[in-house]
């Protein structure tokens, strides 16, 4: 009887285990990120710097009070605020963004492979969705203003569309200090080296010629780094 349930105590702690991956919790106040890595400690995230050393900057940033320049093919700016505009942010989980949309302006259709988003509609009027998962691949939109608040699940592609005739600002809360960006067209066909046309015009049911024009584009990067 005791080596059964020892042994069921062992399978139920390596289930809970598999079962509650993910990213581990800070185990300190905070770990200010720092490339040079002689005297410093690594935990999750980058590398830290000795406690004692941190400074007022490392968990400051003014970027996002400068309006994003908007004039690009998209219309529209993202001016990220993560661990790599503020160190102090390292192992905490959250990062901030602001977007800047001219009239009609688009952040097109991308994902963050890290982070849910939630967006705030500072000024403007948006058109704004997220499109659910295989197989029912189901579209849920809404038009905000100003004060609306909409959430964007982790990994689920997303998009907003400045229907309004003046500019439009948001700010996007994401739960990583990290969250990457997939800007969905880009990765198709701008990726380098390119995708197979075999592969693009089987997976779009569209001939090569289209495939070509698509690949041949300058795809806009509206993120700046």
């Amino acid at each position: 009887m005791g080596a059964n349930t020892l042994a069921y105590v062992v399978l139920l702690a390596m289930a809970f285990s598999v079962a509650s991956a993910s990213d581990p919790s800070p185990l300190q106040d905070f770990c200010v990120a720092v490339n040079d890595t002689n005297d410093s400690v690594f935990v999750n995230g980058k590398f830290c710097k000795d406690p004692k050393l941190a400074t007022p900057n490392d968990f400051f940033f003014s970027g996002l009070r400068v309006p994003g320049n908007t004039s690009n093919k998209l219309g529209s700016m993202v001016t990220p605020a993560n661990v790599a505009q503020i160190p102090g942010l390292n192992t905490l989980g959250v990062s901030l963004a602001r977007v800047d949309y001219a009239p009609y302006g688009l952040n097109p259709p991308h994902t963050h492979p890290r982070a849910t988003e939630i967006l705030t509609v500072l000024e403007g009027t948006l058109y704004v969705g997220f499109v659910t998962s295989n197989p029912d691949n189901r579209l849920i939109s809404k038009v905000l203003y100003k004060g609306d608040v909409f959430v964007f699940p982790q990994g689920l592609i997303h998009f907003q569309l400045n229907v309004g005739k003046t500019n439009a600002v948001a700010i996007a809360s994401l739960s990583s200090q990290n969250p990457g960006v997939i800007t969905i067209a880009n990765a198709v066909f701008g990726s380098k080296p390119a995708i197979s046309a075999d592969v693009l015009t089987k997976a779009f049911q569209v001939d090569r010629n289209e495939v070509n024009y698509l690949q041949s584009q300058f795809w806009t990067d509206n993120h700046t780094y």
